[in-house]
């Protein structure tokens, strides 16, 4: 994969902008505060793991060792994992992105069955069950992380309900893109949680090794994001057909509207997370989304007939494509045959 120079501008950019941590636990909308989450600590808290045949991907640094609770979870009930910035009350704000800096990826939950969840080092076999990547767009997109952020760090995973009962090892996974135009460039940020799964259930779902599961040159780890793509295969194994897919995230928290208007000439393509539109003439857009703190994303392009053109790091020319030439900031240079972007 050759990497463009969006790519390598967005990323040092980002890179130096934002890091995360799921700190946060709640079992049907109840808050069980922090003592079954090996949450990473040290001056790097937030800082991913970039190795995935290292063992820190498991349950990232100093995670194979266990803390003292272990949380009970209904068979069949809504675990809420939380992601924020840093641990400073200030960074739980809703006002605060979770994971900021363009760190669009996806987010994905994975468990695991062990005798006893204080001690268990995350060795054993791992089933996924949850995954969410790219929702929709393109040249970067609207994401997981995107949708999460919007929900003010919250995601809410289905536990599935023939689960066999006892303890579990829950491991919550983001994975930032904006560096992966490069090996070992797509960052982890990871937390497990110790659970105890109450219920009638018989079911031990089959899973994979960590390491193990994950290479340096998957197609969703190796990825750049800048480039154009209308899908993205999300890393690791398939979701156990007991687990679940996005779920609702509507409960416990405040409903915010942001809405967004953007105004262009000629050609322009406007993408939301759930739709793409395209239009001719002179339009203007816009878009207003409710949802748990709903935000809409509103990307155009135009073309350069009105003087405008495409945006800073937007697409300007390369082969096949049949959006703006022309830029409405910088110049247009081409990284090659298929892909011209406007730097400054």
């Amino acid at each position: 994969m050759k990497a463009t120079g969006l790519a390598i501008a967005a990323a040092s950019v980002a890179g130096a902008s934002a890091h995360a941590i799921f700190q946060k636990l709640a079992v049907n909308g109840v808050d069980q505060g922090t003592s079954c989450i090996r949450l990473p600590q040290g001056p790097s808290a937030n800082f991913p793991v970039t190795l995935v045949s290292s063992n820190d991907i498991r349950c990232n640094v100093g995670g194979s060792t266990g803390v003292s609770g272990v949380c009970s979870v209904p068979a069949g009930g809504t675990i809420t994992v939380e992601m924020h910035p840093t641990y400073s009350a200030a960074d739980q704000s809703c006002d605060v992105e979770a994971i900021g800096g363009a760190h669009h990826g996806p987010v994905q939950v994975y468990m695991q069955k062990v005798t006893d969840a204080t001690t268990a080092d995350g060795s054993g076999s791992w089933f996924k069950v949850y995954a969410e990547g790219l929702i929709s767009g393109y040249n970067a997109g609207y994401w997981a992380t995107d949708k999460m952020n919007a929900n003010c760090g919250k995601v809410n995973v289905v536990v599935p309900s023939g689960l066999a009962p006892g303890n579990y090892l829950v491991r919550a996974e983001v994975i930032a893109l904006h560096a992966a135009f490069q090996p070992n460039g797509a960052q982890f940020y990871i937390t497990c949680y110790q659970i105890n799964v109450t219920g009638s259930g018989t079911a031990t779902p089959s899973g994979v090794l960590l390491p193990g599961a994950y290479s340096p040159n998957d197609p969703g780890i190796y990825w750049d994001l800048y480039r154009s793509f209308d899908s993205y295969p999300l890393p690791g194994p398939t979701v156990y057909t007991g687990g679940s897919g996005p779920v609702s995230t509507t409960t416990g928290t405040t409903l915010r509207t942001t809405t967004t208007t953007s105004t262009t000439s000629a050609t322009a393509r406007t993408t939301t997370p759930s739709s793409t539109t395209r239009a001719s003439t002179t339009t203007t857009t816009t878009t207003t989304v409710s949802t748990t703190r709903a935000t809409t994303t509103s990307s155009t392009t135009t073309t350069g007939s009105s003087g405008t053109g495409a945006p800073l790091w937007g697409q300007c020319g390369g082969i096949g494509w049949t959006g703006p030439t022309t830029c409405a900031s910088g110049k247009c240079v081409s990284t090659n045959a298929y892909y011209s972007q406007c730097q400054p």
